[in-house]
C-alpha cells in the first residue's frame, strides 16, 4: 500500500501496541525504496483484507466517472462496508484504514458535485473518514452539517463521541467570534438522546455543559438513566465554577422532580439554600405521598431547616422532639446508658506518672472544671449523670471556683440536650435554689445594716462576705440561663420557654447575666432566622455605652441565628458599630467575635458577600482586615483554588508584630481548612500545605495550624492527622501545644478511638505538672468519648453530601476562641467549649415504621467506597455499568447502629422498601407489597 505523503493526525486508536510494534520493527527492514516498502506492506495483508481494499478503490473510482448512475449503488456499497466492519477497541476499522489515503480525492469529488441527495450521502461518509483525517479543521462537522442530517448514531459510538467533541470546539470558537450557533445546537440535541441510550450519560452532559444548555437535558431523561445522570452531576459540581454549579444543582434538582424522587430534590435543594425550592419540594411531596413527606422532615430537621405546617406530626418531626426520645432508647439498645464519671474515661491507673506527683497537685480547681466538662461531654443527651443531675449536684457545682461555677451549672444543659421538657425541670430546681440564695444573701445584709454597732473593720469584712456570696450566686444563676440554651439547641418548642425565660435576662444589670442570656439565646435559636431575637439583640449591637464583650456577643449570636441568610439589616448595623467604636475597643480580643457574626451571615453564599468585603476594606482598623480575612466562610466546603491561594499568599507576609497585628493570618490558615473541607483532594492539598506552614509560618500561624486540621477533619480521625497533632502536642511554643490537644480530641470527637485514647493518657502523663495542658487534655479525652461514642461533631451528614451550617457555626466560634486561648479558654470564658453543643448529633442509623416506631431490620454496613480517607481502596461508582456495590467490606447488623465517617448502610432484605435515598438518621420503611408474593412462591 502506498504511503500518503500529506501530514496525517491519527487518534490515539489507530495505532494499538501491536501495531506499534509492527511498525518499529519495520523500520529496521527499510533498505530498499518505495517499491519494496509496497511489496511488504501488502505482503503484510491478508487475502481478505486485499479483496476489501480492492473493492474499496474501485468504489473510490467509480465516484470519480462521470456516469451520475454508477454514484448512487457505489456510495450505498460505501456505507454498508463502513457500518458492518468490525474490529478491536484498539484499532481503526479497515474500511476506514484503507481508505483514509483516499480522503483528499473523495473531498474533490464532493466539492465538484452539483447540489443533490447523492452529494449529501457522500458529505455522511466523507464527516465519517474525517475521523481518521483530522488536522484540526473539524471536518467530521462541517460535513455533518451539510449532509443528509441522518441520525448520527447510526455510524456508531465512537463517530458520535468524535462529532460531539468537535461540536465543542466550534462552538467555543463561534463564541469567540460571537457568530450564530444554533445548528450546533439542534446536532448537539439529536446526539443526546443517543448517548443516553448506549450508558455514556457523561458524555451527554458534558456536551451540553460545553454548549452552556444544561437545562435542556431534563426533556431526554428516561426512568432507566436519570440515576446515573444526577449521580454523575451532583459529583460535577466540586469540579466547577460559578455559576455552572448552580446550573448543575437545579438540572439534577428539575430531573429528580421529574421522576418523583422528592428527598433526593430536597437533599439538592438544600445544597442551594433556596428556602422557597425546599418549601416547594416538601409541600409537593406531602400531595404525592404523606409518609414521603415525614420523611423528607426528618431531613430537613437534621439540617436545621424550620418550615411550618399544619400537621402536628410533621411539625414535631422538623421541631427535632423525637430526637431525645430515640437517642435515649439506642443508649439502652446499645447498653450504654448507665453514666460514666470523669475517671471512668480518664483511666488514670494506666497513666505512667511517678508517686507524689499525681494531677490533684497540681490545681485542683482546674482539674474540677476540667472534670464537668468532660462529665458533660461525655454524658451528653443521656439525661442523667454522676456529678450534676443528682439529688447533691449542688455540691460539686460548688466544688468550682468563680467562674467555673458558670460552666458547671451550665453543664447541665448539656446533659439534659434535646430533652426540654425534663430538662428545663432540672435546670429550674437550680435557677430557684439561686434565686433563693441571693435573697438570703441580701437578708443577711439588711439584718447586719440594723444591728450595726461594731467597728468599721467589722462591717467591712460583713460587706466583703456578703458581696462575694451574691457573686457567686450570680455566677450561678448564669450558668442556668446558658443552661437553658444549651437544652434547645437543634430543636424547638411551640411554647418557647427559651424565649420566655432568657428574654428577661437581656437587661439584667449584672453583666454575667446578661452575657450569659445573649450566648443562650444564640444556642437556643441557632439557624431559626427568629425575628423576635433580632429584635431583642440587635439594639445591644449598636449600642456603644455597652462593653465590646455583650456588643460582640450579641453580634455573635444574631450571626449564629441568622448563619447564612445574607441579612442586610444586621450586616448594617455591624459594620456600622465598627466604625463608630474606638480603636481602643475593637483592639479588644472580642473584636474578632463581632467580625464573626458578620461572615456567619454570608456561610456558603460565595458571591452574595462581595459588597460588604468592599465594605471591610474601608475600615482603617485591623479588625476589618481579620473580618475580611474571615470571609472563606462564604465559599465553605466548595474547594475554591483561587480563594486557597490568597490564604496561602496571606500566610507568607512575615509582619512586624509591634507594629502591625497579624492574627487576621490566623485567620485565614483556618479559612484554607473551611475552604477546603468537605472534598477529598481539596482536603488533601490543605493538609500538604498545612505541613508546610508549620515550618516556616510565624508562630500566629503555627498556632492555628492545629486548629485548621481539627477543623478539617472535625469526628474523623484519620491516622496521618492524629499522628501529626500527637507531634504537634509536644511543641516548644505551649499555645500550639493546646491547640493540638484539642485538635485532638475534635478530629477524634464521638469516636472512641482506642489509639487516640492511648495518646491522650500518655500526654496525661507528660503534662501532669503542667496545669493548661493537663487541663486541656482532660478536655480532649471527653471530646473523644462524646455521648459515650454516639455523638458526632462532623458539619456533613446524608453521605457527607449537605454541610450543616449550624455545626459550622459552633465549631467556628469555639475554634476562634482557641486563637486567644490564654484569654478565653484557660481563662474565665471555657464556657465557650459549651458552641460545640450546636455541631453536636448523635450518628446513628434508626429505622422506623408508618407510626414512627422503632423497626429494627438488618442492614449491612461497611466502608464507602467512595471516599479515600478510609483503610479499605477507595472505588468511584460514578459512570460504571450496571448497579455497582457503593459499600465493601461491610458486616450485617441490626437497626439501630452507629455509622463511623467513612461508612454507609443499605438494607439487606427486601421485605421493607426505605424512603430515604440515604440511610442515615431516621429513615422511615415501608412494607414491600411484591416480597410476601415472592415469599409464597
Amino acid at each position: 500500500m502506498a504511503r500518503d505523503t500529506k501530514p496525517t493526525a491519527v487518534p490515539v486508536e489507530d495505532t494499538p501496541m501491536k501495531d506499534k510494534k509492527a511498525k518499529e520493527e519495520g523500520k529496521e527492514k527499510k533498505a530498499g525504496g518505495s517499491d519494496k516498502d509496497k511489496k511488504d506492506e501488502v505482503e503484510e495483508l491478508s487475502e481478505e483484507d486485499l479483496q476489501l481494499k480492492s473493492e474499496l478503490e474501485m468504489l473510490i473510482e467509480r465516484l470519480k466517472e462521470n456516469n451520475l448512475e454508477l454514484h448512487r449503488p457505489a456510495l450505498e456499497s460505501l456505507r454498508t462496508l463502513i457500518r458492518t466492519s468490525t474490529s478491536s477497541m484498539t484499532s481503526v476499522p479497515k474500511p476506514l484504514k484503507f481508505l483514509r489515503p483516499h480522503y483528499g480525492s473523495v473531498a474533490e469529488i464532493y466539492e465538484s458535485w452539483e447540489p443533490s441527495d447523492n452529494k449529501l450521502a457522500l458529505a455522511d461518509i466523507l464527516s465519517v473518514l474525517a475521523m481518521t483525517y483530522d488536522e484540526g479543521k473539524r471536518d467530521s462537522l462541517k460535513y455533518r452539517l451539510q449532509g443528509s442530517r441522518e441520525d448520527p448514531g447510526s455510524w456508531g459510538h465512537e463517530y458520535v463521541r468524535h462529532l460531539s467533541t468537535e461540536i465543542g470546539q466550534e462552538f467555543l470558537h463561534r463564541s469567540e467570534q460571537e457568530l450564530p450557533v444554533d445548528d450546533l445546537m439542534t446536532l448537539a440535541l439529536e446526539i443526546v438522546p443517543f448517548f443516553l441510550k448506549h450508558n455514556a450519560e457523561a458524555d451527554a452532559v458534558d456536551l451540553l455543559l460545553e454548549l452552556e444548555a444544561i437545562d435542556q437535558l431534563p426533556q431526554f431523561v428516561d426512568k432507566d438513566a436519570y440515576a446515573r445522570v444526577c449521580l454523575y452531576m451532583v459529583s460535577c459540581v466540586n469540579l466547577l465554577v460559578p455559576p455552572d454549579d448552580v446550573a448543575f444543582f437545579r438540572t439534577a434538582h428539575t430531573i429528580y422532580r421529574q421522576h418523583n424522587k422528592y428527598t433526593e430534590a430536597v437533599s439538592l435543594a438544600v445544597r442551594l439554600q433556596d428556602l422557597d425550592l425546599i418549601r416547594e419540594d416538601f409541600e409537593q411531596a406531602g400531595r404525592v405521598d404523606p409518609l414521603l413527606q415525614k420523611q423528607i422532615a426528618f431531613h430537613l430537621a437534621r439540617s436545621h431547616i424550620l418550615l411550618t405546617t399544619e400537621d402536628e406530626s410533621i411539625q414535631e418531626i422538623l421541631n427535632n422532639t423525637h430526637l431525645s426520645k430515640h437517642f435515649i432508647a439506642l443508649a439502652k439498645e446499645l447498653d450504654v446508658y448507665e453514666a460514666k464519671t470523669p475517671e471512668d474515661i480518664y483511666k488514670s491507673h494506666l497513666e505512667n506518672i511517678r508517686p507524689g506527683y499525681t494531677s490533684g497537685n497540681v490545681d485542683s480547681a482546674r482539674q474540677n472544671l476540667a472534670s464537668t466538662f468532660v462529665n458533660a461531654f461525655v454524658n451528653a443527651g443521656f439525661g442523667n449523670d454522676k456529678l450534676i443531675s443528682i439529688e447533691e449536684g449542688n455540691n460539686w457545682i460548688y466544688k468550682n471556683k468563680d467562674h467555673g461555677m458558670l460552666s458547671a451549672a451550665a453543664s447541665l444543659g448539656m446533659i439534659m440536650l434535646w430533652d426540654t421538657d425534663v430538662g428545663l425541670s432540672h435546670i429550674d430546681k437550680y435557677t430557684f435554689s439561686t434565686e433563693d440564695n441571693i435573697k438570703r444573701a441580701l437578708l443577711i445584709i439588711r439584718t447586719y445594716n440594723q444591728l450595726l454597732v461594731g467597728t468599721i473593720a467589722i462591717i467591712l469584712s460583713i460587706d466583703s462576705s456578703t458581696n462575694c456570696s451574691i457573686i457567686a450566686c450570680r455566677i450561678f444563676q448564669a450558668g442556668t440561663f446558658l443552661a437553658i440554651g444549651l437544652v434547645h439547641a437543634g430543636v424547638r418548642n411551640e411554647n418557647d420557654p427559651a424565649f420566655a425565660l432568657l428574654s428577661e435576662q437581656i437587661e439584667n444589670k449584672s453583666a454575667i447575666i446578661r452575657i450569659s442570656a445573649i450566648v443562650g439565646l444564640g444556642m437556643a435559636y441557632v439557624g431559626s432566622h427568629d425575628d423576635k431575637i433580632l429584635e431583642l439583640l440587635l439594639p445591644m449591637v449598636n449600642d456603644t455605652t455597652l462593653s465590646m464583650e455583650i456588643a460582640s456577643l450579641a453580634a455573635l449570636s444574631l450571626g449564629m441565628i441568622f448563619v447564612g441568610e445574607c441579612h442586610g439589616e444586621i450586616t448594617s448595623i455591624i459594620l456600622q458599630t465598627m466604625m463608630e467604636r474606638d480603636d481602643s475597643q475593637l483592639k479588644e480580643t472580642w473584636g474578632k467575635f463581632m467580625g464573626l457574626g458578620l461572615a456567619l451571615l454570608y456561610l456558603g453564599k460565595q458571591d452574595a458577600a462581595e459588597v460588604t468585603l468592599e465594605t471591610l476594606k474601608a475600615i482603617d482598623h485591623p479588625i476589618g482586615k481579620q473580618s475580611e480575612n474571615r470571609f472563606p466562610i462564604f465559599s465553605t466546603g466548595t474547594g475554591n483554588v483561587l480563594k486557597v491561594q490568597k490564604m496561602l499568599h496571606l500566610c507568607n507576609d512575615h509582619l512586624d508584630k509591634e507594629k502591625d497585628d497579624d492574627l487576621h493570618q490566623a485567620f485565614a490558615v483556618i479559612g484554607i481548612a473551611l475552604i477546603a473541607m468537605g472534598e477529598d483532594i481539596g482536603a488533601e492539598m490543605a493538609m500538604r500545605s498545612f505541613n508546610h506552614l508549620m515550618h516556616y509560618g510565624e508562630p500566629v500561624i503555627r498556632r492555628a495550624v492545629p486548629l485548621a486540621l481539627g477543623l478539617l477533619c472535625a469526628s474523623n480521625p484519620l491516622l496521618s492527622v492524629m499522628e501529626t497533632l500527637s507531634k504537634y502536642s509536644h511543641d516548644n511554643d505551649t499555645e500550639v501545644a493546646i491547640n493540638a490537644i484539642f485538635s485532638m480530641g475534635l478530629i477524634g470527637a464521638g469516636t472512641n478511638n482506642a489509639r487516640l485514647a492511648q495518646m491522650l493518657r500518655q500526654l496525661a502523663s507528660y503534662y501532669h505538672k503542667e496545669p493548661n495542658c493537663l487541663f486541656m487534655v482532660r478536655i480532649a479525652q471527653g471530646l473523644l468519648h462524646m455521648g459515650k461514642g454516639t455523638i458526632s461533631v462532623n458539619p456533613f451528614h446524608s453521605d457527607r453530601q449537605l454541610m450543616s451550617s449550624v455545626a459550622i457555626a459552633g465549631l467556628l466560634a469555639t475554634i476562634i476562641a482557641f486563637t486567644d486561648a490564654k484569654t478565653l479558654i484557660l481563662n474565665r470564658h471555657h464556657w465557650f467549649l459549651f458552641y460545640l453543643t450546636t455541631a453536636m448529633y448523635p450518628r446513628f442509623l434508626i429505622t422506623l415504621d408508618e407510626n414512627l416506631n422503632s423497626l429494627p431490620v438488618t442492614v449491612r454496613v461497611g466502608q464507602d467506597d467512595t471516599n479515600n480517607h478510609g483503610n479499605m481502596q477507595a472505588v468511584d461508582v460514578v459512570g460504571q455499568a450496571g448497579r455497582p456495590k457503593t459499600i465493601t467490606g461491610f458486616q450485617t447488623h441490626s437497626t439501630p447502629v452507629l455509622l463511623a465517617h467513612s461508612e454507609r448502610a443499605e438494607i439487606a432484605t427486601e421485605e421493607y422498601i426505605p424512603l430515604s435515598h440515604v440511610l442515615e438518621g431516621f429513615v422511615l420503611l415501608r412494607k414491600n407489597p411484591d416480597f410476601m408474593e415472592e415469599d409464597k412462591d
